[in-house]
């Protein structure tokens, strides 16, 4: 491993998100340690996505919502896998079934680890450890739609594999983590 030395680090801004600065040097690929570089992390924390599948209706199932960021370049609902921040201390899989069952109403079962990745590892630290489940009508055992006590209106979307390739192919599906975990469906032959 290279060698980095972290000569200084602290919180910038703390909230809901957090930004460290850090002032830096790392070993260069000659082999020789780097000059002092003020580095900027946007901590977000880990998160978990899951790609749903339902075997009975051949289709899988996405939510729709309003993402404020997607707003300035769009607007604003974009469509996309499960997904949620880790609380503290949470596996990555008890949080998967606590966001389906929030999100969609759907209980999951048998979840498939299918990547962990860096969504902007120029900047962020967020990480997201990404599933595939498999669910039956029978298993949604609730009306989904997110928490009100966090803001959320979350609208249940389904498409037939077909529609889906459509979507993605068409430029509907926008979002990285969704691209990412339908490409890896389309290579299942499911």
């Amino acid at each position: 491993m290279k060698k980095v030395v972290v000569e200084q680090k602290k919180r910038v801004f703390d909230d809901f998100f957090k930004i460290d600065e850090a002032l830096v040097r790392y070993e260069k690929f000659d082999g020789q340690l780097g000059e002092t570089v003020r580095r900027l992390n946007f901590e977000r924390g880990d998160a978990v996505a899951v790609l749903i599948f339902n075997r009975e209706t051949r289709q899988v199932i996405l939510v729709n919502q309003f993402r404020y960021p997607t707003y300035e370049k769009g607007d604003g609902w974009i469509i996309e896998i499960v997904a949620g921040i880790l609380a503290k201390d949470e596996k990555p899989e008890e949080a998967v079934r606590r966001e389906v069952l929030e999100e969609t109403g759907y209980r999951v079962g048998d979840l498939t680890p299918v990547f962990t990745f860096f969504t902007s590892p120029g900047g962020s630290s967020e990480r997201i450890f990404l599933y595939y489940t498999e669910v039956v009508n029978s298993d949604r055992i609730a009306k989904g739609g997110g928490l009100g006590s966090e803001h959320e209106d979350i609208e249940v979307v389904a498409y037939s594999l077909p529609d889906m390739w459509k979507a993605l192919e068409t430029g509907k599906i926008t979002d990285a983590k969704t691209i990412i975990a339908l490409m890896w469906l389309k290579n299942q032959n499911i």
